[in-house]
């Protein structure tokens, strides 16, 4: 399993995860995607660069989502494969998607931003991330 969505009161949850934090990081966006559009649709012809940084892992998750969220805001953009390297509490990710069309990708939820109710950055046999998505 590489992410999941779960209920949470009006808003819904992610989860991504990984044999790396990078890869449960690159997961979490794709279960954030996923709530906006259906993943299959979305073709990955264009990369978007993004960095930033944080004063911990949890923040960085919270941050690196927002970072993308806020790219359907700015440029029309939609994803549907990332990648991430993280160095310490920096990370630099590419986002790979295209404009939105809602005939092609379907209207999904209206996602607001990622929050810090329930974060979580955990690591057991995989690392997991995990937050609350404003709806």
């Amino acid at each position: 399993m590489d992410y999941e969505t779960f209920e949470h009161d009006a808003d819904i949850g992610i989860r991504g995860f990984g044999k790396t934090l990078e890869e449960a990081f690159e997961n979490g966006a794709r279960a954030m995607s996923s709530i906006m559009v259906d993943l299959e649709t979305v073709d990955p012809k264009v990369t978007k660069e993004i960095e930033c940084e944080a004063d911990d892992q949890e923040a960085l998750f919270v941050t690196w989502l927002n970072q993308i969220r806020a790219l359907l805001d700015i440029d029309g953009m939609v994803f549907s494969k990332f990648e991430v390297e993280i160095v310490g509490n920096r990370l630099k990710g590419w986002a790979k998607g295209e404009v939105l069309d809602y005939q092609k990708h379907g209207l999904g939820e209206d996602v607001k931003a990622a929050t810090y109710h329930l974060l979580k950055v955990e690591k057991n046999d995989v690392y997991m991330v995990q937050c609350i998505i404003d709806l």
